[in-house]
């Protein structure tokens, strides 16, 4: 099973983000990067923001986000 089938069959997926890791609270295969609204398959997830919830699709837009939030 190639990443674009797995995409089409789990749905979006409701996690909760945490330090170093995640809970998932509704199952399925991506969430969406907060910034660029992109799919990102949990086995490709590394990029979040626990304070406001949001997932990132790399670390250039986690960088940027974290910028415009001031974090940085």
């Amino acid at each position: 099973m190639n990443r674009m089938d797995n995409l089409g069959r789990g749905g979006e997926a409701r996690l909760r983000y945490l330090d170093g890791d995640y809970q998932i609270l509704t199952p399925g295969a991506f969430v969406r990067c907060a910034v660029t609204g992109v799919a990102i398959p949990l086995d490709e997830l590394r990029y979040w923001n626990v304070a406001h919830q949001e997932a990132y699709a790399d670390a250039a837009t986690s960088l940027a986000r974290h910028k415009a939030l001031g974090l940085v």
